[in-house]
């Protein structure tokens, strides 16, 4: 059903980023699974590089909290096998290469928000932080992380 509705919606989950330093994308614990912080990386290249509100809009910070999420999505599969095992998504975590005085962070870090609500319904309304940072790896603009609760 959740996979389903990604197709609906014209996304195909890439492969599982790898991990640009020491540590694994995503952890399973019980019936949890706790994404590592995802970049906005497509076809193997950061999408979105340097500041929102400085060179890069709130809606480009908007579409790359959008490519973050997909990629927490293709890490959670890979450990739970399937979307379609999601009970629901518990939390999400936004950071946002802010540049000074920008304060719109909520409104970027939606971009995953509104994908999840859209993809899980009921399901993808989860809490949630947007914090502002000084710098992201590699320039990224956004880099979310997320809990994910899998069926019993």
């Amino acid at each position: 059903m959740y996979e389903a509705k990604l197709k609906e919606m014209g996304i195909n989950l890439p492969p599982v980023p790898k991990p640009v330093a020491s540590y694994v994308p995503a952890v399973r614990a019980g019936e949890y699974v706790y994404t590592s912080g995802q970049l906005p990386f497509a076809d193997g290249e950061i999408r979105y590089r340097g500041k929102v509100g400085d060179g890069l809009s709130e809606e480009d910070g908007y579409e790359a909290a959008k490519i973050c999420a997909i990629n927490c999505l293709s890490a959670v599969k890979d450990l739970a096998g399937s979307l379609d095992n999601i009970e629901r998504i518990v939390k999400v975590t936004g950071f946002v290469n802010s540049a000074p005085g920008f304060v719109s962070q909520p409104k970027v870090v939606n971009g995953a928000s509104d994908l999840l609500g859209e993809v899980f319904g009921e399901a993808g309304k989860h809490a949630r932080a947007a914090v502002g940072v000084s710098e992201l790896p590699l320039g990224a603009a956004v880099e979310i992380e997320m809990v994910v609760k899998l069926k019993g």
